[in-house]
């Protein structure tokens, strides 16, 4: 469910005429919903109630400062995977206890950080990022705790390239060197042991990869604590898909999810700690375009909007489905036709529909990507010097911008140019 509907024909979020905030900050921009959010994380939080439990919202989908104090303040611990999402977690007021720390190639400089900011633990990822985190922490005068990331060799049935979970796979350590592993982490002087974690991808529709990884998990916990190690924490990540497609069946719902936890692990009294990112995040967002022309080609026409690749890259990276609906509604029974859904960048790639059966359009209506909450503004870029497009939020009837668009004079003006280059470009 989001709070994205029409009400008297007109796109709404929460209380708010889509139509209105265009009108204020102009075309692209994203759009997400207050209520939206909360009811997300709190259907998470209530999935695990009567369990010991954290939520930790993924804050790779969307990292915007509004959204993390939002989420902060319902109680969220956050799982970072650089030293900038690190710092953008403790500006939104969340406590080093209720951060995790993911990511294959933590730095000494990003370990040191978030051991001087305090932390609930580091997910290692390998041996060697284990044999760093000791050093540091050792340098330092302090433990580090760490959970060692294991890799279950899982397919997790989701596009290759958010796949996380098989052995080949560039994420955590084999399952079956883990308990050799956990003995060498035991005897080190700088880290402490205080769990287990494993992902095995993002954008899961089915629970049966969840449930084969967890049984792993419950194996392997049973030997580490025959090992006499100290496995307090189980950090099952995140992965959870939402529907892209809303004619698609739907994905499991996060009570279904934790009722299967309670099931595979619920007997091993560990605290569980969930990472999720997608369901949170992706339908609470929508980006809004503008139509610049209808472009009648050879065999197809096309609709070419103010939005681009660089806004929202999902389709030209992973050809994700995005639905895409005009923000006025159409009139019953409008007879809708096929269009390329294409943006102005000079690239093939640009494209994010091809053949969508649209209902009459023209330029300058308004059309809306839903489900782009999740990895669209975090991934965005300029390129083709296109600015980054504002975020906007509602709450019930009112809306902010929470990232302006920059200026074309603030972009430009973030380079400089060497002594040796002559000229001035001002004159």
């Amino acid at each position: 469910m989001d709070h994205f509907l029409y009400r008297d024909g007109a796109l709404h979020a929460e209380d708010v005429p889509v139509a209105e905030i265009a009108a204020a900050v102009g075309t692209p921009f994203y759009l997400y919903s207050a209520a939206t959010l909360t009811r997300h994380f709190r259907l998470f939080d209530e999935a695990l109630e009567g369990v010991d439990h954290l939520v930790c919202y993924a804050m790779k989908a969307a990292s915007n400062q509004a959204i993390l104090t939002l989420l902060a303040g319902l109680g969220a611990g956050m799982d970072v995977v650089s030293g900038g999402e690190y710092a953008r977690a403790k500006a939104a007021g969340v406590p080093g206890e209720r951060i995790v720390f993911s990511g294959v190639g933590k730095t000494r400089e990003e370990i040191a950080t978030a051991l001087a900011g305090g932390l609930r633990q580091f997910n290692v990822e390998s041996e060697p990022e284990l044999a760093e985190i000791d050093a540091v922490a050792r340098q330092m005068g302090v433990i580090a705790p760490v959970t060692l990331r294991v890799n279950p060799d899982v397919d997790a049935k989701t596009h290759a390239k958010i796949a996380t979970g098989k052995s080949e796979n560039k994420f955590g350590i084999p399952i079956a060197r883990a308990r050799a592993v956990y003995a060498h982490a035991a005897s080190l002087q700088g880290v402490k042991v205080v769990g287990i974690d494993v992902h095995i991808g993002s954008q899961l529709t089915d629970l049966a990869p969840f449930r084969a990884a967890y049984r792993k998990v419950a194996e392997l916990t049973g030997q580490l604590r025959a090992d006499g190690h100290e496995i307090s924490r189980l950090d099952l990540g995140g992965g959870l898909g939402i529907p892209y497609e809303r004619s698609n069946s739907a994905p499991p719902l996060p009570v279904e999810y934790g009722a299967m936890i309670r099931e595979e692990l619920g007997h091993l009294g560990a605290q569980i700690e969930i990472e999720p990112g997608r369901l949170i995040a992706g339908n609470a967002g929508i980006m809004v375009t503008q139509v610049i022309y209808v472009k009648e080609g050879e065999g197809r026409d096309f609709l070419i909007v103010d939005a681009a690749m660089n806004d929202l890259i999902r389709p030209a990276m992973y050809d994700a489905y995005h639905d895409i609906v005009p923000v006025i509604e159409p009139a019953p029974g409008a007879e809708s036709r096929p269009y390329d859904i294409v943006g102005p960048v000079c690239e093939t790639g640009d494209t994010f529909a091809r053949a969508r059966a649209m209902p009459p359009v023209g330029p300058g209506d308004l059309l809306a990507f839903r489900s782009a909450g999740a990895y669209g503004a975090v991934m965005a870029s300029e390129y083709n010097a296109r600015p980054m497009i504002p975020e906007v939020m509602v709450q019930g009837d009112q809306f902010a911008v929470i990232r302006r668009r920059p200026t074309f004079d603030e972009m430009i003006k973030r380079d400089t140019i060497p002594p040796w280059i002559g000229g001035n470009p001002a004159a």
